[in-house]
């Protein structure tokens, strides 16, 4: 196997037992076992577990991106591209439900070791957080697009968190299904601002 497909495979296993257990939590050995490597092959590719964290949250980015050009090219209404932001609660419920939101988790576990990747993991919050406000913004909301950006997020981190913590897909697929209304009753766009 090349070098850069064994590369791969250790960010993504890293990935996903952030994700499980925790960054603190998990150990080089954890990594290395689930790719299936010896421990000196594993030093290879990389050196420190925050190498390690830094190429996750490049996936974790470019994931990101490419998940939102994706609604950007699929989906003509800016609407349609917020509510596919706030499906992800329905489509990735089981994994919430056990885990948390992957990007959430991670951001506040790197807050409370006062990590210096903190703000770098920040960043998908980030661009989930400029996507959201150009969506508004294409709504007509141009004063207060931002401000309903960060509402999505904020909510949509609340009922992750809560899902997760009582273990209730019922309370989640209501959530869902009320920010859903609060988009369709957003007040439309004033006269002045759509000149």
């Amino acid at each position: 196997m090349a070098a850069s497909q064994t590369r791969q495979q250790i960010v993504e296993a890293a990935d996903r037992l952030f994700y499980e257990r925790g960054y603190e939590a998990t150990s080089f050995g954890d990594i290395a076992q689930a790719v299936g490597l010896s421990r000196g092959n594993f030093y290879y590719h990389f050196k420190t577990k925050d190498e390690i964290l830094a190429a996750v949250i490049a996936l974790r980015l470019d994931a990101t991106r490419a998940m939102l050009e994706t609604w950007e090219e699929g989906t003509p209404l800016p609407l349609e591209r917020i509510r596919s932001f706030v499906h992800i609660l329905i489509m990735n419920r089981a994994q919430i439900m056990a885990h948390g939101c992957p990007v959430g988790t991670l951001c506040n576990e790197l807050a409370k070791l006062d990590h210096a990747a903190k703000g770098d993991a920040a960043a998908i919050f980030g661009l989930f957080r400029t996507w959201l406000a150009r969506q508004f913004v294409a709504l007509g909301q141009t004063e207060t697009a931002d401000a309903l950006a960060l509402h999505v997020l904020m909510r949509s981190q609340g009922v992750a968190t809560l899902a997760t913590a009582f273990q209730d897909e019922a309370f989640l697929r209501r959530e869902v299904a009320d920010m859903e209304a609060w988009l369709a009753d957003l007040p439309p766009p004033s006269p002045t601002l759509q000149a």
